[in-house]
């Protein structure tokens, strides 16, 4: 790039020039949203006839559109499951899935277990084991369980570990929440299922932060 002088002698460089424009681009209308598109999603066994932009995911859709916020937003790269819901009887992340995608199929979520009043076994199994801290993760973990003995894939211990490993709680409550699921199913703790559940909780610093928590009460907070 040239450069020109000033009057005191500091080079000064010549102002930056925009691009030249791209016919192309310009047909294509940057910044203007496609065109809505007609879905029809059965949610917890109600229609609903909506016309939603072909970007829009499914968790989006649920809890923007239908206003059912029970599915959480977490990592929104599928890596958390704090928004899994079903989907004609199957888990799926609804952060990744899109809400055309799912036109006439039957979703689920959290707000539709309960069923004349009364929780699902699991959600119940939930409340007794006090499988929960914060409760944010807790609809995609419940889901997620769901989910999993309809899929026939709740067969040991092992199993429940080992489907449950998409869904992250940030509280550390992986031995409450296995508890739940063991009640629920009626499989039984595995012979290492205490040392597992104590490394589970060691990963989380589940006892460090109540040692801490321990520790500041006995100084008095400070």
């Amino acid at each position: 790039m040239s450069e020109t002088t000033t009057g005191a002698g500091a080079p000064a460089r010549e102002p930056v020039r925009a691009p030249a424009r791209d016919s192309a681009r310009d047909d294509a209308s940057p910044g203007v949203p496609p065109a809505a598109h007609p879905v029809r999603l059965t949610v917890n066994g109600e229609a609903h006839d909506l016309a939603v932009d072909p970007r829009a995911t499914l968790l989006d859709t649920l809890r923007e559109r239908l206003r059912l916020t029970g599915a959480k937003k977490g990592c929104e790269h599928g890596s958390c499951g704090a928004c899994t819901v079903l989907v004609d009887g199957r888990r799926v992340v609804s952060c990744l899935a899109l809400a055309v995608a799912c036109d006439g199929r039957e979703v689920t979520t959290i707000e539709g277990l309960a069923a004349g009043g009364r929780l699902h076994p699991l959600q119940q199994a939930f409340l007794d084991a006090d499988a929960f801290q914060c409760g944010y993760c807790t609809p995609g973990q419940i889901m997620s369980g769901v989910g999993l003995m309809a899929e026939g894939r709740a067969r040991d211990d092992a199993s429940l570990r080992d489907e449950l490993s998409g869904n992250l709680c940030r509280c550390g409550a992986y031995p409450n929440i296995l508890a739940a699921l063991r009640r629920t199913t009626g499989i039984e703790p595995a012979p290492d299922a205490t040392r597992g559940d104590d490394r589970l909780r060691a990963a989380a610093g589940v006892d460090e932060i109540a040692r801490d928590a321990r520790d500041g009460a006995g100084q008095g907070g400070a």
